[in-house]
């Protein structure tokens, strides 16, 4: 199926092939399903009324196995849930950015950004854990935080996105830390890592670097 494009949050743009039955049953998603828990406590993922149109926002992955090509993947439009479950995550079995298409397998289709997050896998088969959150507080930082960007007239969840991040680690931008900012999609925020562990910890890390920031103003 192919969904149309659009500019609301959560919206998916790429070619989608998925197969709605559940996947592998001995598949974990215990711990990838806790820290996706405490984002949403964190509110770095979830869904608030007054935001992003009342749409679900972030998302949360890991590869099912190190170094392999297939991913797991947040649902979209679990936004609203404080705990998931194996319904609510969709395995990516292959994602071509170049060719704007997915194939993945689930009771939930993956999330609207789930393009993205195979472009970050593909860069390196040491990237087992990529979290897309939403984050004012890092985003409007950028700058200040030197952090890495995609530029503001680039799409989230297409090639175009997907070519902005391979560039990104072509550049070196990426080789002190594993997060950027995309400047085209508000308050969007990318981390990744070895590791679930190292790439949650770098986002609270920075996020606290972002939140002393703001307290230390001059004018407040």
């Amino acid at each position: 199926m192919e969904n149309g494009l659009s500019e609301l949050e959560g919206v998916i743009k790429y070619r989608l092939d998925h197969q709605h039955n559940e996947f592998a049953a001995d598949i974990d998603i215990s711990e990838l399903n806790a820290w996706r828990s405490l984002f949403y406590r964190l509110r770095l993922i979830g869904q608030i009324a007054e935001k992003y149109a009342g749409l679900g926002f972030g998302n949360i992955s890991r590869r099912l196995v190190p170094g392999g090509q297939a991913f797991l993947i947040s649902g979209t439009q679990t936004g609203h849930l404080p705990v998931l479950d194996k319904q609510h995550y969709a395995l990516i079995e292959s994602a071509s950015p170049e060719h704007n298409a997915i194939k993945s397998r689930g009771l939930s289709q993956p999330s609207s950004e789930a393009l993205t997050h195979a472009s970050v896998y593909q860069q390196h088969p040491a990237i087992n854990a990529v979290i897309h959150v939403h984050c004012p507080e890092l985003w409007l930082q950028t700058d200040r935080l030197n952090l890495a960007f995609t530029a503001a007239n680039v799409p989230y969840g297409t090639p175009e996105m997907a070519n902005a991040v391979a560039a990104l680690f072509t550049s070196g931008r990426l080789q002190q830390t594993g997060l950027f900012s995309m400047l085209g999609h508000a308050d969007g925020i990318v981390g990744f890592g070895e590791t679930l562990p190292e790439a949650s910890c770098l986002l609270i890390e920075q996020l606290a670097k972002a939140m002393a920031i703001e307290q230390n103003r001059p004018w407040l």
